[in-house]
């Protein structure tokens, strides 16, 4: 590189570029210059070089200070320090070290974060899952349940540590406490995983904590009380924060979710807020109108009325017999189905009786929808 090569020109940016563009621009040209993508072609390796050299420089805010204010002067022998260089020389290494940092600082958002950034020691609890099953009349009025989890709690002897002395373990000398390591393949790709010594988690246990034997948390079933609301739907899906396993090292606890499903009910189906049934009436009742008794489903008592000529798969509405809207007062409707029943296994006296009715029937029919049908399709039948 000659001595009127400006270490901006090289990199393609503007004296007032910031850190940043300095480092996008690095990287395009870092990518297009290296020797794994030009084998064999020194004129690429030598610009690869050179633009390795300007970029060590401008990254550091003092390096790129004193050229601004020197030019390559302020790292040349005669100004102090190593052989008068204040600042250091520069050492193409593509090996560990030199170019391989650079390359895994520059690419260090793309693993997640700055590589000498230090893992959090600290872990989250894992969340825990509930399901629990409740009947359509506590779904209507809400309810409190206490139940029973299996979960962890945090170790009173190492304070969660999982240390003998109940102090942070030290931090892993093989990754300075990052929980990963880069390992360069193929020349130019750096992968990053994570550190087999401390399994990730930044710090090695060397003693480990008798009582909980070096996992920061002991297992042990708990109560939980969940307060479910009334109007509450099937599958419904209810958050409890901080229920769940302990965390680790100082970490917050995970939480508990607990799936609500309803049991089948005896009566009613529920549609949202509105409930549905489908009751039998008997012949009798439904020709001459009735009364009939329903269990609500908010225990009390509700009188259907039946009118005379009801049909089968009639619907009678009553308007606010449903169930409790979430958030609300309001409730919705029952809708009952008539099932109009045909009687079976008559006594002789029971089938005298009908056939007398259906004699009588033919002279005065009190079928108007069966009349009306045969009438209309009288003209179908061949003489």
């Amino acid at each position: 590189m000659s001595e009127e090569t400006d270490y901006y020109e090289l990199l393609e940016v503007d004296k007032n570029a910031s850190g940043e563009e300095i480092k996008k621009s690095f990287r395009r040209l870092a990518m297009k210059y290296h020797p794994d993508r030009n084998p064999g072609d020194k004129v690429a390796e030598q610009k690869f070089k050179e633009i390795n050299e300007a970029y060590e420089v401008l990254k550091d805010e003092q390096k790129r200070a004193a050229y601004d204010r020197y030019g390559k002067q302020a790292f040349a022998g005669g100004m102090g320090g190593q052989g008068g260089n204040p600042f250091g020389g520069f050492e193409f290494n593509f090996g560990s070290g030199g170019f391989s940092d650079i390359f895994a600082d520059v690419f260090s958002e793309f693993m997640g974060g700055g590589r000498r950034q230090q893992q959090n020691y600290a872990r989250r609890g894992a969340d825990v899952r509930y399901n629990l099953e409740i009947t359509l009349e506590e779904a209507f009025t809400g309810i409190e349940k206490e139940i029973t989890i299996p979960s962890s709690e945090t170790c009173a002897t190492c304070h969660g540590h999982g240390t003998k002395d109940g102090k942070e373990a030290p931090i892993c000398p093989n990754c300075k406490g990052s929980g990963k390591v880069h390992i360069q393949r193929g020349g130019f790709f750096i992968v990053e995983q994570e550190c087999p010594k401390c399994h990730g988690s930044g710090r090695i246990v060397t003693e480990a904590c008798p009582d909980c034997k070096g996992a920061g948390v002991i297992n042990k079933e708990k109560n939980v009380k969940i307060k479910i609301p009334a109007g509450v739907e099937d599958d419904t899906r209810m958050r409890v924060s901080g229920a769940g396993e302990a965390g680790s090292r100082g970490g917050e606890n995970g939480d508990l979710y607990v799936f609500i499903s309803i049991k089948e009910h005896k009566l009613y189906q529920r549609e949202g807020a509105n409930l549905y049934a489908r009751i039998p009436v008997s012949m009798c009742c439904a020709a001459l109108g009735g009364k009939m008794e329903l269990p609500a489903i908010d225990g009390s008592k509700i009188e259907l009325n039946i009118e005379a000529g009801a049909q089968n798969e009639n619907v009678i509405k009553i308007k606010g017999q449903g169930m409790t809207m979430m958030r609300s007062t309001r409730r919705g409707d029952l809708f009952v189905k008539l099932h109009v029943e045909t009687p079976v296994n008559l006594s002789s006296r029971q089938k005298e009786l009908l056939e007398e009715f259906r004699s009588i029937s033919k002279e005065n029919s009190c079928q108007p929808e069966a009349k009306g049908f045969f009438d209309k399709i009288k003209d179908l039948f061949v003489a």
